[in-house]
């Protein structure tokens, strides 16, 4: 949930670490800190509770130069957002330094046991206990190690003989450290004694090495390295990586030493920046249509009317045997995933379920031999869908992930899957990812169907309109003028109902979720049926409803339930396409979008919904792409 930067090298760290800070500060902006070590033997710590600027702030009085350093931004878990709670923490006197993401579930026992042997505590947090463990393990292992040159250690050394500090005691220190922790982690540690060592560690918090020319850096996830580095190292869990400016070691739990893995990082500068936009979510928004294209470049194949993915890693027979699919995520994923079922069960005839992870990792369904499950996440390290997927796997089920992420840990926890290639999502509320995801379902949903019984011209068919899509959401942008109108003028009502049937409803549950993270309104997504079930209590003039009414099966039955409401003097903003004009004549706001097969309305329809979110949360002056009390990759219980 939060960010973690860090480099070791020949430069000074100080402007990597801060612009590294906020390309991840999607990942957490409560408060963020830094810690930079330079010799002779020195570490300057500066943090500040709040947004990033506010511990530049005071680098300008608090100076920070050195070639090694860590950093972070936060987003709390213990303890509130204020300076002592900022990391990086200090362990001991000051010996080691700590940024941590994840959540330590054992700390108060651990806490309790370091006030005992007289160990201060300065925060609330849980990572403060790792800083302090470290440091007692690290006097523990000095104290075995006789040859250590006492010099070493002193404030005066220089750097010729910290060159000649032997690193182990520091390494074993972490080592014997991460079986104390019960929960998950992602750390960076320094100790001022060894101002060219950083030690990083992972169990369920995503990082990853950046390889350098005599210099390494390292990051919750690639985006910070785009444009220093071309050559990168995942770190899987249960390891320890060693960064000093020329070496790169990565020590597993269970084998030892192992060689590092080394990939291309893909990603260009375009892709973290906003490219003219004032805001990353708005830029995402008008990317979909490229993202689409990517997600079913080279997987739509019209001479076998079907669709084809290199990463399954199941054997034919074995997809065969399927005869029922669970589909989990948490969020915008879980939305995604109830599209997957409509789209599976129309076109395969598979039962398919949709679970929220949260729940599926500690239930114990019965499902039958021949169960697949998928696991849908955009970032590839949410901790509730990977609890899932391990447990699903443990269990002896089939399990496959669809992730936006390459090396993500749900990605390689799961037997195989579906890369999106939609590239970087900055902005909190997920957009493109979202309608990936849809295409990616829709893709998987031809390729079971036509394993069992869409005839050859059905396939086509599917594709055909699939290879229109890029084109539909280009028309559905461009109602952002109209949508911006009718933001201006429901901006100030304070609850939304958003109502749509069959493969529309999990779009208004996706619409009313993008109103809520971003503008902080209370918004809910019905079946529009179910209206006059219980929420029709809540409409009058003040509560605008969104009605998703494209032309399709059960067109004239949304249109009674929009009656209902105009009855009752609800405001009714419509979503329908070109002929549509029953609903125009009813609604008191109508947004054009073009028509499409049912099967795909759920991805058009979403794009007028995403840009009303937007624009109402820019006119109430909200932060759009860090909206409060959030973070983009939910890597904590």
């Amino acid at each position: 949930m939060c960010g973690i930067v860090g480099y070791v090298g020949q430069r000074d760290c100080v402007e990597f670490l801060v612009q590294g800070l906020r390309r991840l500060e999607y990942r957490g902006y409560d408060s963020s800190g830094l810690a930079v070590l330079s010799t002779p033997v020195q570490m300057t710590v500066v943090k500040a509770a709040g947004r990033i600027d506010q511990m530049v702030k005071r680098l300008t009085t608090q100076p920070a130069r050195g070639s090694t350093g860590i950093a972070h931004t936060r987003w709390a878990t213990h303890g509130p957002a204020t300076d002592e709670n900022a990391h990086p923490h200090l362990g001991g006197n000051s010996t080691v330094a700590v940024c941590h993401n994840g959540v330590i579930e054992n700390f108060r026992p651990l806490r309790e046991r370091l006030e005992a042997l007289g160990y201060r505590f300065r925060s609330a947090t849980d990572t403060e206990v790792i800083a302090h463990l470290i440091a007692n393990q690290l006097e523990k292992e000095l104290a075995d190690r006789a040859t250590l040159d006492s010099a070493t250690l002193d404030s005066t050394a220089d750097q010729a003989e910290s060159d000649l500090v032997d690193i182990e005691p520091y390494v074993e220190a972490v080592r014997a450290t991460l079986p104390l922790l019960r929960g998950t982690y992602g750390l960076a540690v320094v100790f001022p004694a060894v101002p060219d060592l950083i030690i990083a560690a992972k169990l369920g918090s995503p990082l990853v090495v950046g390889v350098g020319e005599h210099e390494h850096f390292l990051a919750s996830d690639a985006s910070p390295l785009v444009g220093r580095v071309n050559k990168i190292v995942d770190i899987d869990d249960h390891e320890m990586v060693i960064l000093r400016p020329d070496s790169l070691r990565v020590i597993t739990r269970d084998h030892g030493d192992r060689t590092a893995d080394v990939r291309t990082l893909d990603l260009q500068a375009t892709d973290v920046d906003k490219a003219g936009f004032e805001h990353f979510m708005l830029k995402e928004i008008h990317e979909q249509p490229e993202t689409l294209r990517n997600t079913m470049r080279g997987r739509l194949s019209l001479e076998d009317a079907t669709a084809h993915f290199g990463g399954l890693n199941l054997t034919p027979n074995q997809l065969r045997s399927v005869r029922r699919i669970v589909l989990t995520g948490c969020g915008t994923s879980w939305h995604a995933g109830l599209v997957g079922e409509y789209l599976i069960e129309e076109f395969a005839r598979i039962p398919v379920e949709v679970e929220y992870a949260s729940e599926l990792r500690y239930r114990n369904p019965p499902l039958d031999e021949g169960t697949l499950v998928f696991a849908i996440t955009q970032s590839g390290e949410t901790a509730d869908t990977l609890a899932a997927l391990r447990e699903m796997k443990r269990m002896g089920h089939m399990t496959l992930a669809i992730s936006n992420v390459v090396g993500s840990s749900i990605a390689k926890e799961a037997g195989g899957g579906i890369y999106l290639h939609a590239g970087p999502e900055i902005g909190v509320a997920s957009t493109k990812a979202f309608t990936s995801q849809c295409v990616a379902l829709s893709m998987l949903a031809l390729y079971f169907g036509r394993m069992r019984h869409l005839s050859h011209a059905q396939g086509t068919r599917i594709i055909e309109h699939l290879q229109a899509l890029p084109g539909h959401v280009e028309q559905a942008l461009k109602t952002d003028a109209d949508v911006r109108r009718i933001a201006a003028k429901y901006a100030d009502c304070r609850t939304f109902l958003y109502l749509g049937r069959q493969f529309n409803f999990p779009t208004a549950l996706e619409g009313a979720l993008k109103l809520k993270e971003i503008s902080y309104l209370h918004a809910e997504g019905y079946p529009a049926a179910e209206m006059k079930h219980g929420p029709i209590a809540l409409v009058d003039e003040q509560t605008p409803s969104v009605f998703l009414v494209p032309h399709g099966a059960v067109f004239d039955k949304v249109m009674s339930n929009m009656e209902e409401i105009k009855a009752r003097g609800g405001p009714v903003i419509a979503i329908t396409c070109e002929g549509g004009s029953r609903a125009a004549d009813l609604a008191d706001d109508v947004i054009v979008i073009p028509t499409v097969e049912d099967f795909l309305q759920p991805i058009v329809s979403i794009i007028p919904l995403q840009l009303l979110a937007y624009h109402i949360a820019v006119l109430r002056g909200c932060d759009v792409d860090k909206p409060r009390n959030l973070a983009k990759s939910v890597t904590v219980e």
